[in-house]
């Protein structure tokens, strides 16, 4: 393991589908100039290539680590957008800080309206079918499936009419 920098920072965002994380992650990944890497397509290529089931989500989480890792050995900050759903998955990001020494932030986002949230999910929603889009029916299982975070976070809730990225930023230094 050899020195970060002293600015360098993996910034891991977590949260439901349809709560803005990619948004946020988009925004902190041009501010800091970093690149944002989201697992929903690489999850989407794995299916592609005919990988489906359990399986594809765990690999896709691990082929961004891996990315992650490239880049932050080329001493570069990293911005993972990804749902982070359960512990093991969000121990890769521990794991990968620590391999690098490069310091992890956590960024947990949530929409605190249960009516905007569900506004957001169905907006997103295609004409024709698509699994990596949920419907607020998956998105409610989903949360029934979701592990608490443990440990050191920003949470963001954004239903409160005040825009997050400075509070996100000064959280990050």
């Amino acid at each position: 393991m050899t020195a970060a920098p002293a600015d360098q920072v993996l910034v891991a965002f977590a949260g439901l589908p349809g709560v803005g994380k990619s948004t946020l992650a988009g925004r902190v990944g041009a501010a800091l100039r970093a690149p944002v890497l989201p697992v929903e397509p690489v999850e989407r290529a794995l299916a592609r290539s005919g990988l489906v089931g359990d399986v594809p989500e765990t690999a896709a989480y691990q082929a961004v680590a891996g990315l992650a890792e490239v880049q932050l050995g080329l001493g570069l900050s990293v911005v993972l957008d990804a749902v982070n759903p359960v512990a093991s998955i969000r121990g890769l990001w521990h794991d990968l800080a620590e391999r690098t020494g490069v310091p992890l932030r956590v960024i947990e986002v949530h929409c605190g309206d249960v009516a905007e949230h569900r506004r957001r999910v169905e907006a997103r929603l295609p004409a024709e079918p698509d699994r990596f889009v949920p419907t607020w029916e998956q998105t409610l299982v989903r949360r029934a499936e979701y592990e608490p975070i443990i440990g050191p976070r920003l949470v963001v809730d954004t239903a409160v009419d005040v825009d997050p990225l400075p509070a996100i930023l000064s959280y990050l230094t």
